[in-house]
């Protein structure tokens, strides 16, 4: 849904290919055990639509959707926005269009993530290339709580965007960081195993170095390399010392029963 979205972003988002996406995620026709109404708007036997929290008898409702008969004409003016001329800057429709379509709520369940995907494919069209280095969707997953408190105190109140934009904005500065970070991680790795790459290493010494490299969290010593790799102490001990004298690893300021390793810097 989301590779269709931003691949073929300069498509018209009509409809049927809202149809498509839901049906796509719910191919059985149910979520878990009860029964969706698939590719078609949701109907009035589910009015009012509520989003709701809490234990049975005592939920919390957080935002009540407008009522199926006005799903028709109120999608078809989000439709024809979408795909109408740009009259607001790119970055701020594509914020816009994410919260009226999950605030329309239009189908039984499933409105989150095609308005994640809405999302995605107007900021397809913002960057001008279908090619995504970021996620912004995976930005909201992972800041969830804060993404569903931001959205119910802009749907309950008096749906003032201005709070809503700059979350989503700064959520959206967020992803583009976190992917750098994610690529100067691949980068770092990559020229680290170009330049060992004609150093003989054991299974064992590969392992733990890809972890490291990976963002071992804590300090680096023996008593782990031998938890981690599942060899004796002595045989972690002849792994680490191997390292040292071929300069792959340092050891930390840290001595005696507090001796841990650390990567050594790669000559520039």
């Amino acid at each position: 849904m989301v590779l269709d979205a931003t691949l073929h972003c300069d498509a018209p988002l009509k409809k049927e290919r809202l149809f498509g996406w839901h049906a796509a995620l719910f191919p059985t026709g149910y979520s878990g055990l009860s029964t969706r109404n698939v590719a078609t708007w949701r109907n009035g036997a589910s009015d009012p639509m509520q989003v709701v929290s809490g234990p049975f008898g005592r939920q919390r409702v957080h935002f009540e959707a407008p009522p199926a008969n006005r799903l028709e004409p109120e999608t078809a003016r989000f439709l024809a926005w979408v795909n109408g001329p740009l009259t607001e800057p790119a970055l701020i429709k594509a914020g816009l269009g994410h919260l009226w379509f999950v605030t329309l709520h239009p189908f039984d369940d499933g409105n989150g993530r095609i308005a994640r995907a809405v999302g995605d494919l107007l900021l397809a069209r913002a960057d001008g290339s279908p090619q995504r280095f970021y996620s912004l969707s995976a930005q909201i997953q992972r800041e969830r709580k804060a993404y569903y408190d931001i959205l119910e105190r802009t749907q309950r109140g008096s749906m003032d965007v201005t709070d809503w934009l700059a979350w989503f904005l700064n959520a959206l500065h967020r992803a583009v960081d976190q992917a750098q970070q994610s690529l100067d991680a691949v980068l770092v790795k990559a020229r680290f195993w170009q330049h060992w790459a004609t150093t003989p290493l054991n299974e064992r010494q590969v392992k733990l170095l890809n972890r490291v490299l990976d963002g071992f969290e804590g300090r680096l010593t023996s008593s782990k390399w031998a938890a981690i790799a599942r060899c004796s102490p002595d045989t972690a001990l002849r792994d680490i010392t191997d390292l040292l004298a071929r300069c792959v690893l340092r050891k930390t300021a840290a001595g005696g029963r507090s001796t841990s390793y650390e990567l050594k810097d790669l000559p520039r």
